[in-house]
């Protein structure tokens, strides 16, 4: 089998394109951990090298032995008994694997036998193992679990559970949801009460939790019973115990290598990760930015398999003594597919920076490394930073989600019929798919989070510092981008003056927009070194524009039908109120 690192060529130049030395630099405060780690970069040229190193590795493991058990995972899935899941023994072959190559712990500190790696790279990776196995990338993926026990739990709790989630001897999940509080976590009802130890006793019900049969389980709990909003919450850390039973193993569409479980907790005991309250509005919330780009990732990897059986396929199918490729209808819907996919893996990868800048300056100023107008300014980046990211981490997870359902749809359709049957992954592609823009916020949520960015001006202040001296014939290109910016202007005055339901009613519009433009300047800047991406710079802006145009006459048009009569035009629901 390739190497799924090497053998992309896009994901190779997106590693040279994003300045990873700049940011290994950061990362590494001075490369003074060399000396004491014998794997820790000398300099900024033996992090990347280590960077690529690490990448071709989980290529080699995701295309050797990762890939070629994809199917057979799919349709066995995994057992449930006496309250216990059995995991399927491929998928802890898997986990073991990339364990043994070190490969659990990508971003965490090396003091605990992380590799401090940044979550550009982390997403890379992610990438990688989901093009194999998207359903793998649910355990391999939720590194973020350990990422949120780094930043906020004891000195106690890190040396206690991180060196296990690191070796990939325990696997985690973050227990969120629950029957009555899906995505509306500020109805988190499982009680926790706090014991004479000092422990806590968790009592209660959540549902929808990825791989929830993990040993190690990060769950969101009431601990101020008198407090029914988010401030009543806090977050806990619980190890696997007889107290907490799975009682239910969801028989889901797709992603079938990973467990998704209903979990009863009596009397589990836990311990409280950070202070009491914030484990919404600070340690969850830190989480689930993670968590989005994390998605993001799967999404790109999933679509890229899926790209490139269609491509095969087209290529190799000759009806009519010619290869379907060549038709127009066809060729048009795979070069559709491919700059899907590119958009995609370059708006995850520009979150995944501006989440490791943001992470390393706030590291730097709670850490007092930095002091005086340096500090000041320093807190100026990174205050920007995090609203950047608030912003990019939403739209990556919604564009690069609902691209992956496109794609693999689409897929599907260049196979024909041949698409539908289990003969060929497409089919396994699609349903692992289509769970993407639902799980960890849908994407109607997604377009909640980030229009916020589009009204506020952050999405436009980016714009600006991506804007440049493109020469021809880029240049002409940043024009019309330039031109889209001022429609795009235009429509934020016009739903401001209507009113917050109307700006509800365009947010899609607006933030799908604002990502077509955000690509277009991805594309014109990747454009400067590479021949093939100033192609498709013209090709993707141009189709952009006339999007941007369709939606700027939606959103100006002053139509609120929908609003106003919803239930003459949706109809009236068949159940009995």
């Amino acid at each position: 089998m390739a190497n799924f690192f090497t053998d992309n060529d896009d994901l190779l130049f997106q590693f040279d394109f994003w300045n990873l030395g700049a940011l290994a630099k950061l990362r590494e405060d001075g490369f003074k951990e060399a000396g004491e780690f014998d794997y820790a970069p000398v300099d900024e040229a033996d992090a990347v090298d280590n960077y690529r190193r690490t990448l071709e590795v989980v290529g080699d493991i995701a295309g050797d032995f990762i890939a070629p058990r994809a199917e057979d995972v799919d349709l066995e899935g995994h057992e449930l008994g006496d309250g216990v899941v059995h995991y399927n023994p491929l998928v802890m072959e898997n986990v073991k694997c990339l364990g043994d190559a070190d490969l659990f712990g990508f971003t965490l500190p090396r003091r605990f036998g992380g590799l401090n790696m940044p979550t550009l790279v982390y997403s890379m990776a992610n990438e990688i193992v989901s093009r194999a196995d998207a359903s793998l990338m649910n355990i391999f993926g939720l590194q973020g679990i350990a990422e949120t026990i780094n930043a906020f739990a004891s000195e106690e709790l890190k040396e206690k559970y991180l060196p296990r989630l690191i070796t990939g001897e325990h696997t985690g999940a973050m227990a969120l949801t629950e029957p009555d509080a899906g995505s509306d976590l500020q109805r988190v009802n499982l009680a926790a009460a706090e014991a004479p130890d000092g422990t806590w006793r968790l009592n209660g019900v959540k549902r929808f939790i990825t791989n929830g049969c993990g040993n190690i389980l990060l769950v969101l709990a009431r601990s101020e019973p008198e407090e029914t909003g988010g401030l009543g919450l806090s977050l806990f850390i619980c190890e696997r115990q007889k107290a907490i039973r799975v009682r239910h193993i969801e028989d889901k569409l797709g992603i079938h290598g990973s467990p998704t479980c209903e979990l009863e907790f009596h009397d589990a005991v836990g311990y409280i990760v950070g202070e009491r309250r914030r484990g919404l509005v600070t340690y969850t919330m830190a989480l689930m930015n993670g968590a989005r780009v994390g998605i993001a990732s799967q999404s790109v990897g999933v679509a890229e398999a899926a790209y490139r059986e269609a491509r095969d396929y087209a290529h190799t199918r000759i009806p009519f003594g010619r290869a379907i490729e060549t038709f127009p209808a066809v060729a048009a819907l795979l070069v559709e597919m491919k700059m899907l996919v590119e958009a995609s893996r370059s708006l995850t990868l520009d979150a995944s920076r501006v989440m490791d800048l943001e992470n390393v300056l706030l590291e730097k100023l709670e850490k007092g490394l930095i002091e005086g107008q340096e500090a000041r300014d320093v807190k100026k980046k990174q205050r920007r930073f995090k609203r950047l990211a608030a912003f990019l981490t939403p739209v990556s997870k919604y564009y690069a989600s609902e691209a992956a359902v496109k794609v693999t749809s689409d897929a599907i359709q260049v196979l024909g019929g041949s698409g539908y049957m289990r003969d060929y992954p497409v089919e396994r592609y699609y349903r692992d798919a289509r769970i993407m823009p639902i799980y960890e916020g849908t994407s109607q949520l997604q377009v909640v989070a980030a229009v916020r960015g589009v009204t506020s001006g952050v999405a436009e202040g980016y714009f600006e510092e991506l804007d440049g001296d493109f020469q021809k014939p880029l240049g002409g290109l940043a024009k019309k981008l330039r031109a889209a910016r001022t429609e795009l202007a235009k429509c934020i005055a016009c739903v401001k003056a209507a009113g917050s339901e109307y700006t509800d009613l365009y947010a899609g519009d607006l933030v799908d927009t604002a990502t077509d433009i955000l690509i277009g300047y991805h594309f014109l800047r990747q454009a400067r070194t590479s021949h093939r991406k100033a192609v498709a710079a013209r090709h993707f802006i141009s189709r952009a524009l006339r999007r941007i145009r369709m939606r700027t006459s939606n959103i100006t048009s002053g139509d609120q039908n929908v609003i106003k009569h919803f239930r003459m035009l949706a109809g009236e629901p068949s159940a009995e109120e």
